[in-house]
């Protein structure tokens, strides 16, 4: 029997693992539910290019979301590691909100999918 270290090795850098339809349509899927929800990609279009916000910023910009429904979204994509939280130890409490370089590097990927819905026939 092999041991687990001598089955798996690392990728030369800049290589992709292969895929199958199937895994290739796991990994998209994956993406998708952490990008799903009401308010996700405007709140993911609120922070693109760097911006900091506040959550009230956030909230004033985003008319129709609930204190829940955004604290809820926010929190699911800071778990996701797309969304970095800093809380600034003062009174009243300040919370301000900006993307990871993870979440930054989604942003070419949303402006595809963007170009793609306006070509569409």
């Amino acid at each position: 029997m092999t041991r687990t270290n001598q089955e798996v090795r690392d990728l030369p850098a800049g290589e992709r693992p292969p895929y199958t339809a199937q895994s290739a349509a796991e990994g998209v899927h994956s993406v998708i539910r952490m990008i799903e929800g009401r308010w996700k990609l405007v709140i993911l279009f609120q922070l693109f290019g760097g911006q900091v916000r506040r959550f009230s910023d956030l909230e004033r910009a985003i008319p129709g979301v609930s204190q829940k429904m955004l604290i809820q979204q926010l929190r699911q994509l800071e778990a996701d590691g797309l969304v970095a939280r800093i809380v600034h130890p003062q009174v009243p409490p300040k919370v301000e909100y900006h993307l990871t370089a993870w979440g930054q590097s989604l942003c070419p990927a949303l402006d595809g999918l963007l170009r793609w819905a306006e070509a569409a026939p």
